[in-house]
C-alpha cells in the first residue's frame, strides 16, 4: 500500500506543499523589506519636514485623521469637546 492509499500526502505532494510554503515565506520576506524601505522614506520626508520648520507631530495627526471616516472624526471631536468643556479645559466665550 502507497502513502497516498494509506490517507498520507505522496513524496510529490509534499514537495509540491513545501515549495508553496516556501513560496509564501520568500513573498512575505520581499514585502517586509519594501516595508522597510517604505517606512524610511517617511522617515525622511518627515525629517525634511521638521528641517523645513513643520511641526512633524502635527503632520502625523492630520495623517492619521485624513484616513478616517468624516463621520467618525466627527464624532471623536465632539465627544473630546464635550470631555474637555467638563473639565474647564475649553475657554469660555461667554464672558
Amino acid at each position: 500500500m502507497t502513502k497516498k492509499e494509506a490517507g498520507g500526502a505522496s513524496d510529490k505532494d509534499a514537495a509540491t506543499t513545501a515549495d508553496r510554503l516556501r513560496s509564501i515565506i520568500e513573498r512575505v520576506e520581499r514585502l517586509e523589506e519594501e516595508k522597510t524601505g517604505l517606512q524610511n522614506d517617511i522617515k525622511d520626508i518627515m525629517s525634511g519636514a521638521k528641517s523645513d520648520g513643520f511641526d512633524v507631530k502635527a503632520i502625523r495627526k492630520i495623517i492619521s485623521l485624513r484616513k478616517k471616516d468624516e463621520h467618525v472624526r466627527n464624532e471623536e471631536e465632539e465627544i473630546l469637546s464635550t470631555y474637555m468643556a467638563a473639565l474647564g479645559m475649553l475657554p469660555d466665550f461667554d464672558e
